[in-house]
């Protein structure tokens, strides 16, 4: 999946793929990290999702990772907040109080520039990646963030009814690119009402990634 689609994809505000209010999973879920108050949590591609102004009510702090600036400005405007913009490289950092998130590649976030986080919410990474990016991406999530504890939300379903993203990502999948890292626990295996994108019955899972 090359940038400029998703690039095209907030251009022209087609971005099905955002969810009006907080995750169901993360909602159920975020106390299964077992993370305390003003813990700092790394939500990669994120685009503007209202789980961090849940997160950030629940009092923890955010980091976050997008490769749109449109996604990344509508996300503090919504949010009621200017944010300090600096460059970084290729990337621009754009920070309030509690939260920062990187606009740009995320290959090119490093350990430095991210900073020390407590924890992972991937809800729409793994999931928007083509097969042959997950495993370059699951290698740099664990690099960047030290192996942090991970509540990551995949889907199920038949890749011959819909073409992702998001793409369906199976428990065996996320064992293949983390079992050597993480120990792997599914919190929740759920139908998603009314199918993805209203046309393909799928069963969204919500996985607890502990470090070894």
């Amino acid at each position: 999946m090359e940038a400029d689609f998703w690039h095209t994809r907030w251009e022209n505000m087609q971005i099905g793929f955002h969810e009006g209010d907080v995750n169901r999973m993360l909602a159920a879920h975020i106390g299964a990290l077992g993370l305390k108050p003003g813990a700092r949590i790394f939500l990669p591609l994120c685009g503007k999702t209202r789980d961090i102004a849940w997160l950030l009510a629940q009092g923890y702090r955010v980091a976050g990772a997008e490769l749109s600036d449109i996604a990344v400005r509508q996300l503090f405007e919504e949010l009621g907040t200017v944010p300090e913009i600096t460059d970084h490289g290729t990337l621009r950092a754009y920070a309030a109080p509690g939260v920062t998130v990187f606009a740009g590649d995320i290959f090119a976030l490093t350990p430095d520039l991210l900073g020390s986080v407590d924890a992972i919410y991937d809800r729409a990474a793994l999931v928007a990646l083509p097969p042959d990016m997950r495993t370059r991406y699951t290698t740099h999530i664990v690099a960047l963030t030290a192996t942090a504890p991970q509540l990551l939300i995949t889907f199920e379903y038949d890749p011959a009814i819909m073409a992702g993203p998001p793409f369906c990502v199976t428990f065996d999948e996320v064992n293949r690119h983390y079992a050597t890292q993480y120990r792997i626990t599914t919190l929740a295996n759920l139908d998603v009402p009314g199918g993805l994108k209203g046309v393909c019955p799928a069963r969204e899972m919500a996985l607890h990634l502990t470090p070894l």
